[in-house]
């Protein structure tokens, strides 16, 4: 059944919002590939993110930034095999989101894509199933911010030619749910398909 919310754009993260959380098994491979201890992997890796998000550093240089901080001397083979398999962890998407997205899509509801994420996400996000949901992606490396700066969300409206009263934010980061909120946007943290369904429901004139 559709979902028809005419007079807004429900834009929506991605990573564990439309997709799953990587899995252990995802997280265990990648863990290998660095030959590195997860409790010092992981915050290594995050500690790059933001830098790789905001395009601030290519696929490359990010992987180089880790194993420097790690000590380590990734040949370039392992530096792929890290990329692939930490890409590979975030194409799974979750079944409760992506029927909500079509029930959207049936409702003739418009729809974008904003997320925090590596150049290298736009082609699937544009190209891949996914894309044909969306008026518009928006994929932070691209643009050089990130969530939650005002920079990102006003870009997004710009683009899509609305207002903040016209747009409704979606994101499983309450400080990225803040930020949009902060400039008039409507916003929902993301917990789960159900509680997404029945905030959307509410917003059903």
């Amino acid at each position: 059944m559709g979902i028809s919310i005419p007079g807004k754009v429900i834009v929506f993260d991605y990573g564990e919002v439309i997709s799953s959380t990587p899995t252990e098994a995802d997280r265990d491979e990648i863990v290998a590939l660095s030959g590195s201890a997860p409790d010092r992997f992981w915050p290594a890796y995050w500690r790059h993110r933001d830098e790789l998000d905001q395009g601030v550093l290519g696929i490359v240089a990010y992987w180089r930034g880790i194993a420097e901080e790690l000590g380590e001397r990734w040949s370039d083979a392992t530096i792929h095999r890290l990329w692939l398999a930490d890409f590979r962890s975030w194409l799974t998407v979750d079944h409760g989101t992506l029927d909500v997205l079509v029930d959207l899509q049936e409702g003739g509801t418009r729809m974008a894509l904003l997320s925090n994420a590596g150049r290298d996400f736009g082609s699937y996000f544009r190209h891949g199933a996914l894309g044909d949901l969306f008026d518009a992606v928006f994929v932070s490396g691209e643009l050089g911010a990130i969530k939650p700066s005002p920079e990102i969300f006003e870009v997004t409206m710009r683009e899509l030619g609305i207002t903040p009263d016209e747009m409704v934010f979606i994101d499983n980061k309450e400080d990225n749910v803040r930020g949009a909120e902060a400039l008039g946007i409507t916003g929902h943290t993301f917990t789960g398909a159900a509680a997404l369904r029945a905030f959307l429901s509410s917003l059903v004139i």
